[in-house]
């Protein structure tokens, strides 16, 4: 399975798993974006990746670590 950004959802749970140990509300975009594109999945274009995106899988991550 090949993750984009827009498996929003998807990469949430791959971080939570991968990264149990982060707080989900202490990271910043820089490494959060960093992180994702870290992922063994990921395969997507790092410029299609914004602010909005990241919010949303930042939101996405806090649901899951919780």
């Amino acid at each position: 399975m090949s993750l984009k950004w827009t498996d929003v959802q998807d990469i949430a749970i791959e971080l939570a798993d991968r990264h149990d140990h982060v707080d989900p509300l202490t990271i910043n975009f820089v490494d959060l974006r960093d992180m994702v594109m870290a992922l063994d999945d990921f395969d997507d274009d790092p410029n299609r990746c914004g602010e909005k995106i990241l919010e949303a899988i930042q939101a996405a991550w806090i649901e899951e670590a919780e």
